[in-house]
């Protein structure tokens, strides 16, 4: 199931074709094949740790409840705003003569080499605290190494290679890497050894950092006028902003502190007699508190910004000469952190409260699941590594390309909110499908029987097992390649010109929060009540995003009628 890695691959910047004979000739110059190699150096170790790493925990029957805590390190590509600005402004010693992007490139590549390296000589199964710590280093070498990746691509855009066609060449490469780190993972790890095939994981890495190293890149621009607006009069007072920022900043640190100290309780080796907490406890008397900390805090603190501002309350009244790099650096945590959901706030209103919402529950449907679909498929139902491998990556692929072109389809023929509530709605299908597929695909056996896919795959040397986990993962990936293409112009749709960035990647960053969180309990309650259980409560909880749309739905009707009205 490719949810989260078709969710994180369309955070990147949307596709504008230029045509296969521009693609090919763009190809051929430098800024273009290494934006190749570095979409594939992004999807990689992505497609490794959010899915097939769970595939290797499974075959070594590490219980459900301990992978749904372990996924928690897919946080990492959540949180990643909260360090870009270190990204953008710290000097690397002696890695920053190869360039301003490309020695964060080369410094996350060889930590992912490391990374990877240590899982394949870890054994999860008696040292899994070691093999999460592992995972956690890379993944936040990935995250990192993404910000970097994306500051370098807008970068070195120009007109021979504009954004657009470096944008689509990283999601190609981003593509590939998909399908190796996920397809041809599997079929080696069914040939071979799990440690092996990471450690030729990490050898495909290293190849990367050639390519990074003879990248072309970019000077470093002017530091301390970066944010020129934060120090003109009408702006708020550079101590208050310091107050803002600590009180967000200490909510996320406290929010993410929380997290790794409970992944740690849970990864740790057990004392004779001791139990280990439990994942579902801590998500129900915990979880709430880390979503007030890492949305309310910051909308509260965001509005009092507003209101500040609006009552000309501790604002400049004359330029503000200070520059330092302590100021540059707080302004950048300020405008990633603050500006983009004061800006929110108030061009929304209350409304805020509903696009808020409707950005953490979107997604809730799929996503709380993904992490379990490899041991799912391989353990529960016990298709084979090579069945898994051409289902799930190379076809799920294929049917989640389909999928968005529909989404983008739709968009264009029916508008905005019709095609969000579709892609809101069709999930919840999806995993009623996946209910049925664990309990043996009755109703899909009748489906297919009733369309003859049974007698076309007897044709073609297939069997019901197999046309039951195509036709489940058919409609699956349709459903949130749908689902995606839509949330994606959503997003894309409600951000500020202003803000366009910062603003779209800590929105698209909420997505994935409480489907994060959720993981945890899913896997302690897969391993209590079942998988088909499980699928239809988040079947349910789907419902939540529905009744959102609706709700944002009619605040939009209303707001464009009373634009029309005042025109």
């Amino acid at each position: 199931m490719l949810a989260d890695s078709e969710a994180q691959a369309a955070v990147a910047p949307p596709i504008k074709p230029k045509g296969w004979k521009l693609l090919k000739v763009a190809l051929q110059t430098r800024k273009s094949s290494t934006m190749l190699a570095f979409g594939f150096s992004s999807g990689l170790p992505y497609a490794l740790l959010i899915g097939t790493l769970n595939a290797w925990l499974g075959e070594e029957k590490i219980n459900l409840a301990t992978i749904g805590v372990l996924s928690w390190i897919g946080l990492a590509y959540s949180f990643k705003f909260l360090w870009s600005p270190l990204v953008d402004r710290l000097q690397l010693p002696l890695l920053d003569r190869l360039g301003r992007r490309k020695s964060w490139i080369v410094l996350c590549q060889g930590a992912m080499i490391a990374a990877f390296l240590g899982l394949a000589a870890t054994n999860p199964v008696t040292n899994i605290g070691t093999f999460a710590i592992f995972a956690l280093i890379a993944a936040l070498a990935s995250a990192t190494q993404d910000v970097a990746v994306d500051a370098w691509r807008i970068d070195v855009a120009d007109a021979e290679t504009p954004v657009e066609l470096l944008s689509a060449i990283y999601q190609f490469g981003y593509r590939i890497a998909s399908i190796v780190g996920g397809a041809l993972a599997l079929v080696l790890a069914a040939r071979m050894s799990w440690p092996l095939v990471f450690v030729l994981m990490a050898a495909l890495i290293g190849l990367m950092i050639f390519a990074a190293l003879r990248a072309p890149d970019t000077a470093r621009g002017e530091q301390g006028r970066l944010y020129a607006a934060l120090a003109e009069p009408g702006a708020i007072s550079p101590r208050v902003r310091g107050i803002a920022l600590a009180i967000v900043a200490l909510s996320w640190v406290w929010a993410i502190g929380s997290i790794g100290r409970f992944m740690v309780r849970m990864l740790a080796p057990l004392a004779p007699g001791a139990v280990r907490p439990s994942t579902a406890d801590f998500t129900r008397a915990t979880g709430p508190w880390i979503v007030a900390a890492t949305v309310l805090v910051p909308l509260i603190v965001s509005a009092t910004m507003n209101w500040l501002q609006r009552s000309d309350r501790h604002v400049l009244h004359a330029p503000d000469p200070v520059h330092s790099p302590l100021r540059t650096a707080a302004n950048h945590l300020y405008v990633a952190l603050v500006a983009p959901l004061a800006e929110l706030c108030g061009r929304l209103g209350w409304g805020v409260l509903v696009v808020i919402g409707l950005i953490l529950s979107y997604a809730l449907c799929y996503n709380v699941w993904a992490s379990f679909a490899f041991p799912f498929y391989l353990d529960f139902l016990h298709y084979s590594k090579d069945e898994v491998a051409f289902a799930s990556k190379i076809f799920g692929i294929v049917m989640t390309i389909v999928g968005i072109s529909l989404g983008g389809y739709l968009f264009v023929r029916i508008g905005r909110m019709p095609t969000v509530l579709i892609g809101a709605v069709l999930p919840i299908f999806g995993n009623f499908l996946y209910a049925d597929l664990a309990e043996g695909g009755a109703s899909i056996d009748a489906v297919a029987h009733l369309l003859a896919f049974d007698r076309f795959a007897a044709l073609l040397g297939s069997d019901a097992r197999m046309v039951r986990l195509l036709m489940t993962i058919s409609v699956e990936n349709i459903s949130t390649g749908i689902a995606g293409a839509a949330f994606v112009a959503y997003l894309s749709g409600i951000v500020s010109k202003r803000y366009t960035a910062v603003q779209y990647a800590l929105l698209s960053s909420l997505t994935f929060l409480i489907g994060s969180l959720g993981r945890g309990i899913a896997g302690e309650a897969i391993d209590r009540i079942g998988y088909a259980a499980v699928f239809r409560y988040t079947a349910v909880v789907g419902l939540v995003a529905v009744l959102f749309v609706a709700i944002e739905w009619v605040r939009t009707a209303r707001m464009g009628r009373a634009e029309r009205a005042l025109n």
